[in-house]
């Protein structure tokens, strides 16, 4: 299991003043450095937190994986095409969310995802699809040519007893046997830390999570470099 690193709350810790640090890039550096297996952007239409320089910067200097989390818009898809990252990861976005709130609304809006996959792969960039764990959705993401899903663990971290999160880890689990049987690679991510991870180890299908919060509090206590270190060594377990 590989981890890539999010790096949209190192920017959002910079915007809270307005000022220049913590610069996302030296972030973004420092988590290749320690055993990131790729970078995780998100830019957002209101760019409350990654913007325009950041992404740009990154592209030039990211040296594993940057994977440029996006909304389906004709503004952010032109951005994508410009950029060309390695991974582009189609997500659902909202104005007044504090963060990503669930998975792409993919059957109702299957015509407009669809037609975003093929631009994308026309312009040679892997599309990933974020997605709630429910078998219609990842055979849906089959279906429209998506090459990856990244299943949505927001419910399972959220969880607030042991029966809950067992039943939402299932969940996760199911859904990523059944993505791995369709031929798509299987990602998961959002709210994973330091305590839940452990389970999600345990799906053989998932290749790669995607964690920025959890990383960010922790090394405001043990360093950037030690929190990173912790997390792989419970990955890697």
């Amino acid at each position: 299991m590989r981890l890539a690193v999010n790096i949209d709350h190192f920017a959002t810790l910079r915007e809270a003043r307005g000022g220049l640090e913590p610069d996302p890039l030296t972030a973004a550096h420092l988590c290749e450095l320690y055993g990131a297996s790729g970078i995780v952007c998100h830019l957002r239409e209101d760019r409350r937190h990654v913007n325009d320089r950041d992404v740009r910067l990154l592209r030039d200097t990211v040296k594993t994986k940057l994977d440029f989390e996006m909304a389906i818009t004709d503004e952010i898809l032109g951005i994508a095409i410009e950029l060309l990252p390695d991974l582009a990861t189609l997500v659902p976005e909202k104005r007044v969310e504090l963060t990503t709130e669930s998975g792409l609304d993919i059957l109702k809006e299957a015509s407009k995802i669809e037609e975003a996959v093929r631009v994308l792969h026309e312009n040679d960039i892997e599309v990933s699809l974020f997605l709630d764990p429910i078998d219609e959705h990842i055979e849906a993401a089959s279906e429209i040519g998506a090459d990856i899903v990244e299943v949505h663990t927001g419910e399972f971290s959220n969880a607030r007893s042991q029966e809950e999160l067992i039943e939402q880890l299932e969940r996760i689990r199911n859904a990523a046997a059944y993505a791995a049987t369709l031929g798509l690679g299987v990602y998961a991510g959002h709210g994973l830390n330091y305590h839940n991870i452990r389970y999600i180890t345990q799906i053989k299908e998932i290749e790669e999570v995607s964690i920025g919060h959890a990383l960010v509090a922790r090394s405001v206590f043990v360093g950037l470099q030690e929190a990173m270190r912790e997390m792989l060594l419970l990955i890697r377990a």
